[in-house]
């Protein structure tokens, strides 16, 4: 079969697209031809094509154009190299344009694969709020048609259910337990970063208001008062970068930002960490709490969206607390 698989970012730092990477290769190795595309990428395919259709640069205008892409009739014209494929999977806004029309014009298979849309808006501007409800109206307009749809969790399931009216089948993300398992070593990342005799927390992800960043920077304040040796990892991408530039200028010593990890160094960061925590406001599945975990790491984390269902080996606390958090962080580290 041809498989083409949609979303918006091919890149490492995204964790749907790390998703995308594992199922393109997945149905590569069963023999058929997949192809990734892209408004932007920098994933190195394996025995894949990626097809990238380009964006602006500039971080406004990229928001704006994924926005309204539907009136970029050069791009939206896409779809007709899609003709001769046997199925669509998207993945996200806006891609399910494209698979939108490809299902009108030929027939093709359209499957949606839900990610979920944050639209709890905690600590948005009016400006993003309007943003996030444009976003939800004009994603649902483009999955009008679908023929199926899966979603990274439960409660994805039950919020497209509410938001979309379209049900969906829960397809929990898969962690590749080759890569991240309790052997990995965490002598390089102990080295790099000096962290030998220290009780280590760490943060994998994106830095966005929405995941939360500055609340951990709180929480590990009062970490520090009661264990002084703490070190705090935040790795990621920033993402809104006067939102970073904020934080950052807050930051106790001990905290340190590594800025984006390759893909492969991942383990090697779980391994290095004590215990790994999440401050994030909203989450559809979160991969690095399921791979920290896979790695035998205890998690800290709200008990907000898909937690319930993805933290195993940790502890949940109330949305919001920093006292609880901190309290939580300390007692596994002093066991």
């Amino acid at each position: 079969m041809k498989i083409a698989i949609l979303t918006p970012t091919f890149n490492y730092y995204s964790g749907i697209d790390r998703v995308v990477e594992q199922q393109a290769e997945e149905y590569a190795k069963k023999g058929n031809k997949v192809a990734v595309i892209a408004l932007e990428a920098d994933i190195k395919p394996r025995n894949y094509k990626v097809a990238s259709m380009g964006m602006p640069k500039n971080q406004a205008l990229q928001r704006l154009y994924r926005l309204f892409f539907f009136l970029d009739n050069k791009k939206m014209g896409y779809y007709k190299n899609l003709k001769n494929y046997d199925i669509v999977i998207s993945h996200f806004y806006p891609m399910n344009w494209l698979a939108y029309k490809a299902k009108k014009k030929f027939g093709i298979k359209y499957i949606y694969w839900d990610h979920g849309i944050n639209t709890t808006g905690l600590l948005d501007s009016f400006m993003q709020k309007l943003y996030m409800k444009l976003f939800l109206f004009f994603n649902n307009i483009s999955l009008k048609n679908i023929d199926e749809a899966y979603s990274v969790s439960k409660y994805l399931s039950e919020t497209l259910e509410k938001e979309s009216k379209i049900k969906s089948r829960v397809a929990y993300n898969k962690i590749d337990l080759k890569r991240f398992n309790k052997k990995i070593k965490s002598y390089k990342i102990i080295k790099k970063y000096n962290l030998k005799n220290k009780n280590v927390l760490l943060y994998v992800g994106r830095i966005a208001p929405h995941k939360g960043v500055h609340l951990l920077l709180k929480m590990f304040s009062n970490v520090k008062k009661e264990i002084p040796n703490a070190a705090l990892i935040i790795a990621g991408k920033p993402t809104f970068n006067d939102y970073f530039k904020k934080i950052k200028k807050s930051a106790d010593k001990g905290i340190i930002f590594t800025g984006f990890v390759d893909d492969k160094d991942l383990p090697s960061y779980y391994a290095a960490c004590n215990v790994y925590v999440t401050a994030s406001l909203w989450e559809g599945f979160n991969l690095p709490a399921a791979e920290a975990q896979a790695c035998g790491k205890k998690v800290v984390a709200f008990n907000i969206g898909s937690h319930p269902e993805i933290v195993k080996n940790g502890i949940l606390v109330e949305k919001g607390s920093i006292d609880k958090f901190a309290d939580a962080v300390i007692k596994i580290l002093k066991k």
